[in-house]
């Protein structure tokens, strides 16, 4: 069993190894010093680095903007994505046109979603120019560069892009739920709402879990679509530049290889200890059981 075992999994092993650990390794042994990209490191800085990082009032507020897209992505996304799947759960007209169509922006790439968007709300863009047909012209607003407005631009756009990954996952949860536990509740005169929160709901529990634990990771690491719309250097001023932007624009951009390093290091421990906690706390009830002591059942 053990020379199966390691030979069934020890590609995946040495590419994780290869592909994970030593980048990351590598990462924290260059976060030691004031590197440019070329050459063998020299100059030995220790935890100059990291100290720099966690009192750099840019990169607290940078952490900040993260925190707060999970928070919002986790309380817009989850309603609306239950919403829409108990919804496409039931027997409607067109019901696979409108799963179709609520997927396809999740699988349109992220440079054509960032230029698309980044067009239509420009000053004298789509958006702007549609409010002003409308009659709407007081609403019109810089939805780019206002800091009271852009986070709230770039929450809408993320969950454009990601609601129909969230509403395939609760789907296929809600596919995964016996008939015959609704169909008994109605016999004992359960109304439709109270069903929906007896029984889907709680039995919908770990996709749930699942998903918002990949829209945790997920906001920790955003990148792409802040740096397609608003750049590394708009994104600052317009309060919407997180960790992955805060490293470009320290590290690579800034020639300092060195530094953007150790904020990567960050990045990943940050990750790391918030999968750890979530799987701790959140998780376990789902895990518990996976793993016994004879082997995996």
């Amino acid at each position: 069993m053990r020379f199966e075992i390691a030979v069934l999994s020890g590609p995946a092993i040495i590419m994780f190894l290869a592909f994970v650990i030593f980048p990351v390794a590598l990462a924290a042994y260059y976060g030691f010093y004031r590197w440019h990209g070329y050459g063998a490191p020299t100059a030995w800085v220790g935890l100059n680095n990291y100290k720099l990082i966690l009192t750099d009032s840019a990169f607290q507020q940078v952490l900040w903007h993260n925190g707060l897209i999970l928070v919002l992505s986790l309380a817009v996304q989850g309603p609306l994505a239950i919403t829409l799947a108990l919804l496409l759960n039931q027997k409607i007209r067109g019901r696979s046109f409108i799963r179709v169509m609520i997927f396809v922006p999740y699988v349109i790439s992220e440079v054509i979603v960032g230029t698309g968007w980044s067009l239509m709300l420009q000053s004298n863009g789509a958006v702007n120019d549609l409010l002003q047909h409308l009659g709407l012209g007081f609403l019109q607003a810089q939805w780019l560069s206002d800091p009271k407005l852009a986070i709230w631009a770039l929450m809408a756009i993320i969950s454009w892009k990601y609601i129909g990954f969230a509403v395939i996952l609760m789907l296929a949860g809600l596919q995964s739920i016996p008939e015959e536990l609704s169909e008994a509740a109605q016999i004992d005169g359960a109304s439709y709402w109270q069903i929906q929160r007896r029984i889907t709901l709680p039995l919908l529990g770990p996709t749930i879990r699942i998903w918002a634990f990949l829209s945790i990771i997920g906001s920790l690491q955003l990148f792409d679509l802040v740096y397609i719309i608003w750049g590394q250097y708009v994104s600052g001023t317009a309060g919407t530049s997180t960790m992955a932007i805060y490293m470009v624009a320290q590290g690579r951009s800034a020639g300092n290889y060195g530094y953007g390093s150790a904020v990567a290091v960050v990045m990943f421990l940050i990750s790391l200890i918030v999968a750890l906690l979530y799987q701790r706390f959140v998780l376990r009830r789902d895990l518990r059981g996976a793993v016994t002591e004879g082997g995996v059942r």
